[in-house]
């Protein structure tokens, strides 16, 4: 291990990381000029950001990016207040485990994406639906998560707590929840990967209204590959900075059980 390795091992992993997709995008490049691939198919670098470019000049970039973030942001956070609220109940409470959650675990096992042509009907193909949807697929993990938290809770703090005479609220403040908290970020986080897939599903079959989903039906429907690739770029980008935003947060939430 070499000195710099040893100091900055952080850096010196994400420069690995970096390794694969420039040698993917080296790959697209040469083989969109030399002829391996059909640059109609698949457009160069160049071409991409020159539409990128176009698109951010004019600020339409800027309009389908801002309203697929704020439709993923509002179904994330509506679906995971329902999450860990619904997960709390079914976690703390054998009542409601009996009458609710044989119908949760079998409606869990359907795919989101089947859930589309049902609130279709039932919102039609607006904002409204495209919402709903996203909250669906925050919800399920964050409930499924908030259970297994709440049950995983010490059977022996719990009986201490009993023994000193907790209440229902204190027990849930200070013991349930406390225990919870890591398994309920790791919903949280998988929410929020679940939530921004489903914003793209979302805008694709529900095709109303700007966003990164629309960008890209404009491009295949107009046949511009240079903007179908462009939109599922930014989709990856966003994606991966999410990702990245939830697994600091999560860290420094956690950082308390390592005596940070």
């Amino acid at each position: 291990m070499t000195l710099a390795t040893a100091i900055h091992p952080q850096s010196s992993r994400r420069w690995r990381g970096l390794a694969l997709p420039v040698v993917v995008f080296l790959f697209w490049e040469i083989s969109s000029h030399v002829g391996l691939i059909d640059p109609r198919f698949l457009p160069p670098l160049e071409k991409i950001a020159a539409t990128a470019w176009h698109e951010t000049v004019s600020g339409d970039l800027f309009t389908h990016l801002a309203a697929s973030l704020a439709r993923n942001l509002t179904g994330f956070a509506i679906g995971t207040a329902a999450g860990i609220s619904f997960g709390m109940l079914l976690g703390l409470s054998r009542l409601a485990e009996r009458l609710i959650g044989p119908t949760f675990h079998a409606a869990k096992q359907i795919a989101v994406l089947a859930w589309i042509p049902i609130i279709s009907i039932w919102c039609g193909f607006a904002e409204t639906a495209k919402i709903a949807f996203i909250a669906l697929a925050a919800f399920i993990p964050v409930a499924l998560n908030t259970i297994e938290g709440m049950r995983g809770a010490p059977a022996h703090i719990i009986e201490v707590a009993r023994a000193l005479r907790f209440s229902r609220l204190q027990l849930i403040r200070r013991v349930y929840l406390p225990a919870a908290v890591p398994s309920i970020l790791t919903g949280v986080h998988l929410a929020l990967i679940y939530s921004w897939l489903a914003t793209v599903g979302a805008e694709y079959f529900m095709a109303v209204g700007p966003g990164v989903g629309g960008l890209i039906i404009a491009g295949r429907e107009r046949f511009e590959m240079d903007l179908v690739m462009l939109g599922v770029v930014i989709l990856g980008l966003v994606g991966f900075a999410m990702n990245a935003t939830a697994e600091r947060i999560e860290r420094h939430a956690l950082s308390w059980r390592d005596g940070r």
